[in-house]
């Protein structure tokens, strides 16, 4: 079957497919010292910044590369280097974080759960308790590898009561999921241009607690990474340290100000939750069985068993899909096979309805009946330094 002639929809957790005004906001140069991409940089920052409502205790610092790049940049800039992190981990994500913590020489500790099991804050509550040492925790959201949506503002209450700092992994919620910094205590949260604010992908930001970043100059054993001097330099320039994403940076601008006119966060949140209403539902049909339950299921990202049925392969059920306009994601998980499906991007439940029917399609060329997986129990948590 030949390809569509539009571009194929991304249902994936980013690159995620982008509106027609985003991609031609890409369509100019700029140049990287000029006065008018300052000027773009100052309208992006501050349209960040009203999402979460930063006022004046949290700035946003951007940073050229990807999210994870921002997340290193967080942790390398603000955990002293004889702080203690926690990172509390669900999913590939979190042991991300954990891993870029320790390849720095950050003394870390873990506290995992299954992957189908969010992180209490009971759980933090006892370890916060247990070891007086612990003076940062590193929190995913929203766990991109499941789509699961763990507590952030009753896990946040719990180490602000404890006097511990708290970094925000909020790649996959920034945008969609209500945070609000006047309600939520953190020091840091990090997101990316390529996700919920349908950006382009190449440029992540870091929400700081201003008194936080002021103190931490000199930290950062990474030059590129130093949130300290990027804001500082920023802040007395307005421009960016070194070569910037030029591009990425005006379609974010333009992104931003379609997400304000279009209702912002509470509406972006309701076109996925919808989407993601319509992907269940038809899932449903097909007969295939998402991983977790809907009452920690993000409108973010799908986790779906992959059928047990020996003729089933994602490869080939990949690229049957992909021929019928849609692009899936692969599976993140350890424990069990599955395939990711997005709910998030410039696309409406329409979209979603017809990606059902593509992977119907493809299932029936595939000759795949048996579609229900044989689920197992999940894993216990587990604490590890």
């Amino acid at each position: 079957m030949p390809l569509p002639v539009r571009d194929p929809i991304l249902l994936t957790p980013g690159p995620l497919t982008t509106s027609l005004a985003t991609k031609a906001a890409m369509l100019r140069d700029w140049g990287s010292w000029d006065a008018a991409f300052n000027a773009v940089t100052a309208s992006m920052r501050g349209k960040l910044g009203q999402i979460v409502n930063a006022g004046d205790t949290h700035v946003c610092v951007p940073l050229q590369g990807s999210g994870t790049f921002a997340v290193e940049a967080a942790v390398n800039t603000l955990v002293p280097r004889d702080g203690h992190l926690l990172v509390l981990v669900n999913g590939a994500y979190g042991k991300r974080m954990a891993r870029l913590a320790q390849m720095m020489g950050v003394r870390t500790s873990v506290f995992e759960t299954a992957e189908d099991a969010p992180t209490t804050p009971a759980d933090v509550e006892r370890l916060l308790t247990a070891d007086a040492s612990i003076t940062h925790v590193g929190l995913i959201h929203c766990e991109t590898s499941t789509g699961i949506e763990n507590p952030l503002a009753a896990i946040a209450a719990v180490i602000a009561r404890h006097g511990r700092a708290l970094i925000v992994d909020a790649m996959s919620s920034f945008g969609a999921l209500p945070i609000d910094a006047q309600r939520i205590p953190f020091d840091a949260l990090v997101a990316a241009s390529g996700k919920c604010v349908e950006g382009p992908p190449g440029m992540g930001f870091v929400f700081v607690r201003r008194t936080v970043l002021e103190q931490a100059a000199g930290r950062s054993t990474s030059l590129a990474m130093d949130l300290h001097d990027q804001w500082v330099y920023m802040e007395k320039t307005t421009q960016w340290r070194f070569t910037p994403p030029t591009h990425v940076v005006v379609a974010l601008d333009a992104a931003l100000t379609q997400f304000a006119d279009a209702g912002g966060q509470p509406a972006r949140y309701a076109r996925y939750r919808a989407n993601c209403d319509t992907l269940l539902a038809g899932l449903g049909e097909l007969g295939l069985v998402s991983f977790l339950p809907p009452a920690i299921q993000a409108p973010i990202i799908v986790t779906v068993h992959a059928p047990p049925d020996p003729r089933f392969a994602f490869k080939e059920f990949y690229e049957r899909v992909r021929d019928r306009g849609f692009v899936l994601y692969p599976g993140k998980l350890t424990a069990v096979e599955t395939f990711r499906v997005g709910c998030i991007g410039a696309i409406t439940p329409a979209d979603l309805r017809a990606a059902v029917h593509a992977m119907g399609d493809a299932l029936d060329a595939m000759g795949v009946r048996d579609r229900a997986p044989r689920i197992g129990s999940a894993a216990p948590a587990t604490v590890a330094a």
